[in-house]
Formats: C-alpha cells, structure tokens, sequence
C-alpha cells in the first residue's frame, strides 16, 4: 500500500464517516416513509428517483466548474457539507415532502462533491494503479456503510426488538446519532486532503458546459450503455421492501444489508487491482452478469434465507463494478476533462434514477387505474436490461489507452 498517496486514503476516509452516517438512515428510509407516514411504494420510487434526478444536474455543473478552475477541493468540501447539513430536517419530518427535502438537499451535496472528488482520486494517482485507488475508496466507503449498519442495528435492537414495522421515536433517535460522523466527514476532507492543482484551460479555448465531442467516442457509448442498465437499476429501497414481504424483521433486514456491504468492503479492493491487470470492461462485464442473476433471484425469493444469499451477492457485483466502472471513465478521457466526464457520467446515472424508480414503483404496486404486476416485475426488468446492456459493452464500445490519449483501432 505504499504506492497509494495520502489524497486517496484521506478520501477514503472522508466517504468512511459520511457512509456511516448515511447508511445509518437510508434503508430505513423506505421503512420510516411506509411504517409510519403510510406512502405508497409509487411515492417512494418518486421520491428517490425526483432526488436521484433534480441533485445529479448539479454533477455536471460541479464536474465542468472543477476543471474551470483547476481545483477540486472546496467543491468537495462544499458537497459534504451541504449533505451534513441537510441531516436535521429527517428529525422534524412529518410528512413525505419533508423527507423529499432532505433526499433533494443530500443528493444535491452529492452532485457537488461527486465528480470533484472522483477526478481528485484520479489526479493523485497513477493510471496503473488507478483501479486499485478506486477500489480502496470503495472499500473505505463501504466500510463505513457496514459500521452505520452495525450501528443502527444495535439502536433498533434495544429500541424495539422484534417489532416488524419501524418506529418514528427509533428513526428519530438514529438521525441524532447519524450527525456525529457526518460532521466528522467534513472535517476530514477539510482537513486531511491537498488540492492538485491543474491548470486551468484558457478563456477561448474552454469546452462548454455540455459538450461532449472532446470526452470521445468510447466515452459517449460506454455513457449510453450505463444508461440503458440504470434504467433497469432502481432504487435499493424495492430491495428492502421485497425482503421486508418475505417476512424479514426491520433487524434482519439491517442484518442482511450489512452482510452485503462487508462482502463488498472485502472484494473491492481486489477487484479495483484485478482489473488494473485486465481489460476493465470484462470485469464490468462479468459484475452485470452477476447483478441479472441476484435480480432474478429476488423475483422469485419467498424465503427470508433467500434474501440473505442474495444480498451477499449482491455486495460482489457491487465489488466488481463500481469502483472498476468509475477506472474505466478515466482510460477514456484526457486529464484535463476528467471532473466534465465524471459529472455527466454520475448525472447520467443520477438522471436514470427518476424513470427506473418510478417505472419500477409501478410495475410492482401501480398507480391509479394501472394495478401493477406484483413484487416479481421490477427484479425481471432489471435482470433482462442489464443482460443487454452487458452484450452492448462486450460488443460495441471501443477500448482505450489507460492515459485517455489513445483510442485502440480494433472495436470489439
């Protein structure tokens, strides 16, 4: 590990804290807006895909604005920032709106600090040790989520163990306790990271906000692949309910979350490196692959030991591809566009996340005059668009140089 910078273990450490905190409250997000404000599953696919989407036009805007400068740092320092102080409102929240607020202002301190970071993270390092950078800070995050969920477990246990519905005073309790890292979390980026200054593209000659000609064309597609799999994609709150239906406590479903998040925790790191020895797309590849299976394996699960198999598997395609994915954005763009093609890129899926959410609500419980077609639908759309999407990037986008100056003749 001596080849890893002091940025990336900073940062690293940054998203620890800040998982904590978040991953202290999102599961039981779905269970807090179901168990004890009574929305409907629609809403709640409404709510996180309105966030999702709303906060990531912020991504490109904070991606380009990084490179305009030259900086990435206080745009990150802001993003924690903003999401830290969002954390009050879930205390106060009575209804669903407020809670649309607070998932508005959490994800809009996401869109600011997402892409600055990330180009941060591949600034500071190497590009043959990129993947293994990535993949450490996916560790690091995904840590911090297992630690949020040992915690919240442990409140919820002593708070109400045994109870198969959520309460609003043990939501409520988790919230206050969830500010303490979250806090933590912008002190350290604050603090504990150095600016890597680039320089900053002159007046005449800087790209528009928008424009997506220089990113390239292996870019542009591997864009619109990503698309096309988010959109199958939806929000990890259909998870929650679907094993809350199989008859999962709200403890065993904490439980299973956190087993998921260990498995990731342990396998990112080595997939961030295998994939700085290989083609990164197969390993992308081979994560979707996966993720088709574990959705079709939470159609048809109808046993509470289902779902804690396949949680677990859901933490290795998770391993192999979030980390390895965001590697992949710098092989295909050049140094000085990495924070405009790490905001479209997080946009993009953020983007996605409205229609998946609600297309998956609907399809599961409906709205209105349409009745829905039960807990199965979304996981079998989900599987069926991420086999395609997988074929799309076995055979349709283009590899590159690990520098992003160099695009390989040979398409694939």
């Amino acid at each position: 590990m001596k080849r890893i910078p002091r940025n990336i273990w900073a940062l690293s450490l940054t998203s620890f804290f800040r998982d904590v905190a978040s991953e202290m409250l999102v599961h039981l997000l779905p269970l807090f807006l179901a168990n004890v404000l009574g929305v409907r599953t629609a809403f709640i696919g409404f709510i996180e895909g309105v966030a999702e989407t709303t906060a990531s036009l912020m991504k490109i805007y904070s991606g380009w604005l990084s490179d305009r400068w030259g900086r990435r740092k206080e745009l990150t320092v802001a993003g924690y920032g903003v999401a830290a102080l969002a954390l009050p409102l879930l205390w106060v929240a009575q209804s669903w709106p407020v809670v649309l607020v607070y998932r508005f202002l959490d994800r809009l301190g996401k869109g600011v600090r997402t892409a600055p970071r990330d180009a941060l993270i591949a600034d500071s390092i190497s590009p043959e040790h990129r993947g293994i950078a990535f993949g450490l800070h996916r560790a690091a995050d995904t840590g911090g989520a297992f630690v949020g969920l040992l915690i919240a477990m442990g409140l919820v246990w002593r708070m109400q163990s045994g109870q198969w519905q959520l309460t609003a005073s043990t939501f409520r309790t988790l919230v206050a306790w969830a500010c303490i890292p979250a806090v933590l979390a912008v002190l350290m980026v604050a603090l504990g990271v150095k600016e890597t200054v680039r320089p900053r593209p002159k007046a005449t000659a800087a790209p528009r906000l928008l424009d997506l000609h220089d990113l390239g064309r292996p870019f542009q597609r591997f864009l619109g692949v990503m698309v096309l799999f988010t959109l199958g994609n939806s929000s990890d709150a259909f998870l929650v309910l679907r094993a809350q239906s199989a008859g999962a406590t709200v403890v065993m479903v904490l439980a299973m979350i956190a087993g998921f998040n260990l498995v990731y925790t342990l396998l990112a790191t080595p997939a961030g490196a295998l994939s700085d020895r290989m083609n990164r797309r197969w390993v992308v590849i081979l994560g979707w692959g996966l993720y088709a299976l574990v959705y079709l394996g939470f159609a048809w699960a109808d046993r509470v030991w289902h779902f804690w198999l396949l949680y677990g598997l859901y933490g290795v395609y998770y391993a192999l591809t979030e980390g390895v994915a965001k590697a992949l954005v710098a092989d295909f763009v050049p140094a000085a566009r990495r924070g405009a093609a790490y905001g479209v890129y997080n946009a993009a899926i953020g983007l996605s996340a409205l229609p998946a959410s609600v297309i998956a609500g609907l399809l599961w419980q409906g709205m209105g005059g349409w009745p829905g077609l039960g807990p199965a639908a979304p996981f079998l759309f989900g599987s069926a668009l991420a086999l395609i999407a997988a074929v799309l990037l076995a055979t349709w986008v283009r590899d590159v140089s690990r520098d992003g100056t160099k695009e390989v003749v040979r398409e694939l």
